[in-house]
């Protein structure tokens, strides 16, 4: 299991409990920014990759609260992420 906390959703381990920390679209495409944080990908919310499609790990298949999404890659690229215990130091 990883023990340092990925600097984005793409690169978090399958289950691994992570909190949003912010998203970050890149500059040819900044309306993923809203886009994501309408479907709720807000800061201090729960997030995990629960899994990944073959080959190259894309989409991701990611669950955010009581929801279940597919995310492409590029996408989860844009969403940082902390492990919970770092949030509440």
């Amino acid at each position: 299991m990883q023990t340092t906390a990925p600097a984005s959703l793409a690169q978090a381990e399958i289950g691994q409990a992570l909190v949003v920390l912010g998203v970050n679209a890149p500059s040819h495409a900044p309306e993923w920014a809203a886009w994501l944080e309408e479907i709720g990908f807000l800061p201090g919310e729960a997030v995990k990759v629960m899994a990944r499609g073959l080959p190259g790990a894309d989409p991701l298949v990611v669950r955010i609260g009581q929801s279940t999404f597919a995310l492409r890659r590029a996408e989860a690229e844009c969403i940082a992420v902390s492990h919970p215990a770092a949030c509440l130091a």
